[in-house]
């Protein structure tokens, strides 16, 4: 039966605006990506168990680098893991000049980061995948990076509309299947951490390893 562990410490670990300012390598990573309002910072804090660990606004795209947070784990397979807040893409209000700077930022952290466990890439459930998402998943695949993607805010969704979700979701990903999850009332958070702990699994003896390139 798939359970949710117990975060017994979750805080804010560090931020970098730039591939030379990450923190060293140590537990694994899970990098959480979506587009500018997707419910990101709803579901990242689901998953720590606390209602303000990341930020939540009405204003999009308010993060600006990697932000890190450091989740110490009770009843779970590995005790502690990092979650990294990427900057929403899409309509994000900042400047062009800065939106196009975070791309250097990420593809560099996921091809380099030796601790990256898993990249899960958001999606809303209501909208469906859009061109940059699928772009997205397709580069991760290219580049080898265990991905999972996640639809959210299917609290807001039919069961009719959940199965059929359910179903184009298996089509258009072959391999790990898509979860649908809500971070307003916790439904697929279990689902989640399975596929977490899965990942984690594979990079934790090397976690702590020297990043290459950096």
């Amino acid at each position: 039966m798939l359970s949710v562990p117990d975060v017994t410490d979750a805080a804010f670990f560090a931020e970098a605006r730039e591939l030379g300012a990450l923190p060293a390598a140590g537990a694994p990573e899970i990098a959480i990506a979506g587009r500018s309002n997707v419910g990101k910072s709803t579901l990242l804090n689901r998953l720590a168990s606390r209602r303000a660990l990341a930020r939540t606004s009405k204003t999009p795209g308010r993060t600006r680098g990697l932000v890190m947070f450091a989740l110490r784990l009770a009843r779970a397979p590995i005790p502690e893991l990092r979650l990294v807040d990427l900057p929403g893409y899409g309509y994000a209000q900042v400047s062009k000049g800065e939106r196009e700077s975070w791309g250097p930022l990420i593809e560099g952290y996921t091809r380099r980061r030796a601790s990256l466990a898993l990249f899960v890439m958001l999606v809303d459930a209501r909208r469906g995948l859009e061109d940059e998402e699928r772009q997205l998943y397709e580069w991760l695949g290219t580049e080898q990076v265990p991905a999972q993607v996640v639809f959210t805010k299917v609290d807001k969704l039919s069961a009719h509309e959940k199965g059929l979700l359910k179903s184009k979701g298996r089509a258009l990903f072959r391999g790990r299947t898509p979860i649908l999850a809500s971070g307003e009332t916790g439904e697929g958070i279990p689902q989640l951490w399975a596929a977490i702990f899965e990942a984690a699994a594979a990079v934790a003896p090397a976690s702590g390893a020297t990043e290459q390139g950096t």
